[in-house]
Order: C-alpha cells, then structure tokens, then sequence
C-alpha cells in the first residue's frame, strides 16, 4: 500500500481527514487496518497571515514545505484537507515532490458522478470568494452559487471564531441550514460543503440539500489510491 502524507492546516480538517481513512481502511482491508500515514503541518496563524494579505504563492510554497518533510518520512502521495489553501497549491503544484490528490477535482468528480448541475458553494471566505472551484466546476458545464455578501461574512465568522476550536453551536447549524435551504430555493441541487470543519456542523440528515463532503471524499480518494494495488493482488489471488 502507498504511503499517504497529509499536509494539515487546521487541526479539525486534518483530524476529521485522517480519522476517516483509518475507519474507513478497517472496514476496507480488516480490522485496525490502513495505509501508512504521515501528518505534518505548520501553525493555522502561518498560513492565515499570508491568506489575509493576498499572498498566494507563499501559502503554497508553505505546503511544499510540509509536503517535503512527510515525503522525507516516507509518503508517497499528498493530500491537503483544507480548501481554501487550494489557491495557493494551485500556483506551485508543478514543483510538488510526490503526486497531490486535489480536493476540489475530488469533490467535482463527485458531483459529476452523482449528476448534480448546480452546486452550493459552503466555506471561508476566501474560497467562496476565490478561484479553486470555479476553475474545476465551470470547465465541466456545473454552475454554482455561493451566499451572499452578508452571509458569506458571518459563515466566516462562524469557521474561524468556532469549527476550528471544535465549538460547534446549535445556533449556528441552524444559520448554515437556513443559507443551504436559500440556496436550494436559487436552484442549487447539492452544497460543497467546501471547509473541512463543515463536515463537523453539517450532516447529511441535517441538511435540506444533498451535501458533497470534502474532508470524507478527500480522505477516500486517497485511501482508494493508496489501497489500489493491495486490491488488485487480492482480486488476482481469488481469481
């Protein structure tokens, strides 16, 4: 099995991340099974000071880092479970030392695959604000939608001042059920959930869209390449 190298940002994303594939590898391969996993990552504060001052390269750059110590350790291929970082990834993948497996490319090939035309776009910011998702989903003919001006402030508000310190509030998964069912009135049917602290807040059974979760078809993607070859072997010796 390939060793998988996760670059972490924010300690729920990645923990959210990693858990998954050690649950989910058990039931794939066996009890207590899963791929090696090796997480490194640099402080929420390092890569949000170059976010809020539009510094995109470096925050890719920043994971290049992370990405060559895991890749030191052993990993074979890399996953970042967090989006917004996407857009400075984006800018320096070319030079990245092990293959990436891209959340937003995860998340579009699950929306194509389960034919959904009209995406809810859930996450900081700066990714309902950015490029990452545009720049997968539009290519494909998928349309998205993000909130609005207002509601995109107080989402933002709620990922930084609560998700990432694992506070996760009634109130405000009332507020976030509120904005998905706006935006499935728009149209939308199917929201991103598109931060990878969401997940947290946000189930299937509580909300009125069907969601596409990140953090889990991130961690899947890479526990499926990660596990290809193992497969493979297993099928040839029932054959």
């Amino acid at each position: 099995m390939k060793h998988i190298g996760i670059v972490a940002v924010s300690a729920e994303g990645a923990a959210l991340c990693y858990r998954t594939i050690c649950l989910e590898g058990a039931a794939m391969l066996g009890p207590h099974a899963h791929p090696e996993i090796s997480l490194h990552g640099f402080s929420l504060r390092d890569y949000q000071c170059l976010i809020d001052e539009d510094r995109w390269r470096e925050v890719g750059e920043r994971m290049l880092e992370s990405a060559a110590k895991v890749v030191q350790a052993g990993a074979q291929l890399l996953i970042c479970p967090d989006n917004t970082v996407h857009q400075g990834l984006d800018l320096v993948r070319e030079r990245s030392p092990a293959p990436w497996i891209h959340i937003a490319e995860e998340v579009f090939n699950e929306a194509r695959r389960r034919g959904f035309k009209r995406l809810a776009i859930l996450g900081t910011r700066f990714l309902m604000e950015g490029p990452v998702y545009p720049s997968k989903l539009a290519p494909a003919g998928i349309d998205h939608r993000v909130p609005n001006t207002e509601q995109r402030a107080r989402i933002n508000r709620i990922i930084y001042d609560e998700l990432v310190y694992a506070r996760f509030v009634p109130e405000s998964r009332a507020y976030f059920q509120s904005v998905i069912r706006e935006l499935g009135d728009n149209g939308c049917d199917a929201v991103a959930l598109a931060c990878t602290e969401i997940p947290l807040l946000i189930s299937p059974a509580d909300s009125p869209l069907p969601i596409l979760d990140s953090t889990r078809i991130l961690a899947r993607a890479a526990l499926r390449e990660a596990t290809a070859a193992e497969n493979e072997n297993r099928n040839e010796a029932r054959g």
